[in-house]
Formats: structure tokens, sequence, C-alpha cells
């Protein structure tokens, strides 16, 4: 089983991957798909996000027994931890300054 989960992705990407897998809610896609399927599908998502960020989970012969993949701008960072992969937040980007910030009266 593959699961590839998507966001602000162009509509012929979510095209692309509705021909080979079922959209059970927005943006979330599972499906069963051979190898050479799943790694094309891959490559065309990967290649084809625009904005948007893409994750992909798919069975491997690890310890773990599946893969984790992402394209695109992600917070969560995988870390490859001696063959395990783990999640590693990465820092929110600075917001922009609020322009009143400081500017309250006393008393506030």
């Amino acid at each position: 089983m593959v699961v590839i989960a998507t966001a602000a992705v162009p509509e012929h990407v979510r095209g692309a991957l509705t021909r080979w897998m079922i959209e059970p809610k927005a943006g979330l896609y599972v499906g069963t798909l051979s190898a050479r399927v799943r790694e094309e599908l891959w490559d065309v998502v990967a290649a084809s996000l625009g904005e948007g960020s893409a994750v992909c989970i798919h069975p491997t012969d690890t310890e773990q027994r599946f893969l984790v993949r992402t394209a695109g701008p992600q917070r969560r960072e995988i870390m490859d931890y001696e063959g395990l992969q783990l999640i590693q937040m990465n820092p929110e980007e600075a917001l922009t300054p609020d322009p009143t910030a400081g500017f309250l009266p006393e008393g506030w």
C-alpha cells in the first residue's frame, strides 16, 4: 500500500494521482502500486509541486517496514538515525513583525 499526502498542489498533480489511487480525503491518496509505477508517479508529483508539498509513505525492507519521502517545503524534516527514519520539527519562519507592537496605551 502506498499513501501520498499533498498540500496546495496544482490540479494536474491531483489528476495524475487519482488515475492510480483513490482520494478518501482531500489531498490524501491511497493505493496499491507496483514499485515502478510508484517511482514514476512520485517523480511526476515531486517535479510538479509548484508552491505545494507532498509526503509519500510506502513499504520497504527496513526495520520500520516503511519509507517516508517528502518533496516541497516541509516543517517536518526526515532524519536518518542509524537506519531509522525520525521526524525533526524545523522552527517556523520568522513572522512578519506586528506594526502595532509596542504601541498599546498604558494599562492594556
